[in-house]
């Protein structure tokens, strides 16, 4: 195939994805998330993620058991129920590396967002390699696996410091309905609030 033939094929990929999750007002998935960090070694955990427009999010995961981030489109909350502490940080200024997902449920828009966008063959799917247009987001390259209908089975992001963070999405629901109290996080009982990057 011809490179202008190959770009077209990819264009129109890109166009499926964007339509899918651009007209979704909520969705939800199954994750699996695997965390690699050089020197550090390897962590697995699992859950559902529910998205809802504009930029909320809930990861509630299965393992470990109780573990939850919440975004209500402003603040991030993130806790961890071995130490029953919770974090709160401004969604625009977290490092964390599952707030550029809350991009599934803005306008996805792969030429804004990305730049240097290229796309292979992967198993059945495509996998599209692209790296972020602003400086500002506390990753430097993103790959996405994605359905010849343009669902999106893998985001795996990798950070400055090489870390990896690689999410696959199973039993994808396009608009669920998800109520309003998901993505407001309530603070369990005698647990200690504390501002995120203080």
């Amino acid at each position: 195939m011809s490179a202008l033939g190959a770009d077209a094929n990819l264009d129109a990929l890109l166009n499926r994805v964007e339509t899918r999750y651009n007209r979704a007002r909520t969705l939800q998935v199954l994750f699996n998330e695997q965390y690699l960090r050089p020197g550090v070694g390897q962590k697995i955990e699992s859950g559902t993620l529910e998205l809802r427009k504009p930029g909320r999010m809930r990861w509630d995961y299965r393992k470990p058991a109780g573990k939850l981030a919440v975004s209500d489109g402003k603040f991030l909350y993130l806790y961890d129920p071995e130490q029953n502490q919770a974090q709160r940080f401004k969604m625009q200024d977290t490092e964390d590396l599952r707030a550029p997902l809350a991009f599934l449920l803005g306008k996805l828009h792969f030429q804004k967002e990305f730049k240097n966008i290229q796309g292979r063959p992967e198993g059945t799917g495509t996998c599209i390699a692209a790296e972020p247009r602003s400086d500002n987001l506390p990753y430097s390259a993103v790959e996405f696996l994605v359905t010849p209908e343009g669902r999106i089975q893998e985001v795996k992001v990798t950070s400055f410091d090489r870390s990896v963070l690689d999410y696959t999405f199973t039993e994808e629901k396009v608009d669920p309905p998800l109520a309003d109290s998901l993505f407001r996080f309530q603070l369990p009982p005698g647990a200690q609030l504390t501002e995120g990057g203080q």
